[in-house]
């Protein structure tokens, strides 16, 4: 009991702490908007800072009301393309076909941090830039979302090891991206295939979840 008291503090004191940085990151972000020169800068600081508290917010078990798909889908590449211009990275362009009021179980930011760590995945394999097309729809008593990348594709002999916790095939990566996506679909009760695209180059992650 003591160890289990002790551990929630200590996620207490992180969650505050993390609410600090936060306020204050959000308070810079107030100034920045006032002058017209830093306003986009501005956006994108305010729009990581309501991703953090989010994420937050889930580790503290709230949100768990049936979350919108959609809602988590625009969350997620709004944030993806913030990232993206941050980095410089090159042009990404976002496809989507959903169909109308598929809801998840869950946290919405842990929805919106699976989605965005295959979008990233994508968008690293796609060295040029391209397109990241994302689809969702009932599948029987489930929804099935599938994200595909106009990339080279993934070589046959990593596809059995691609969701292993530290894999990668950079150097600069930790290896957690893919590893955190099938922890939290299969916390979610859903499973999480990769395949390379038969039709054309690219790479698909299809997750399958149980319809909220």
């Amino acid at each position: 009991m003591g160890d289990k008291a002790a551990a929630d503090l200590t996620l207490e004191g992180l969650i505050h702490d993390l609410n600090n940085v936060f306020q204050s990151v959000s308070e810079v972000a107030d100034l920045l908007e006032k002058d017209p020169k830093w306003h986009d800068v501005a956006g994108t600081l305010q729009r990581s800072v309501r991703q953090g508290c989010r994420i937050v917010d889930s580790l503290l078990g709230g949100a768990r009301q049936p979350q919108d798909l959609e809602t988590i889908l625009d969350n997620s590449i709004v944030f993806a393309s913030d990232l993206f211009r941050a980095l410089h990275a090159p042009p990404v362009k976002f496809e989507r076909t959903v169909e109308p009021g598929l809801r998840l179980c869950g946290a919405g930011a842990a929805w919106e941090r699976v989605l965005l760590n295959l979008f990233l995945n994508a968008a690293q394999a796609m060295k040029n830039g391209g397109v990241i097309e994302i689809s969702a729809r009932r599948c029987g008593d489930a929804i099935e979302i599938s994200v595909e990348d106009s990339g080279p594709g993934i070589p046959p002999e990593i596809l059995p090891r691609i969701f292993e916790p530290h894999f990668s095939t950079k150097s600069s990566s930790s290896g957690l991206g893919l590893h955190i996506v099938k922890s939290v679909v299969t916390a979610g009760g859903g499973t999480i295939s990769v395949e390379n695209r038969r039709e054309s180059s690219g790479a698909k992650f299809t997750i399958r979840l149980p319809e909220a």
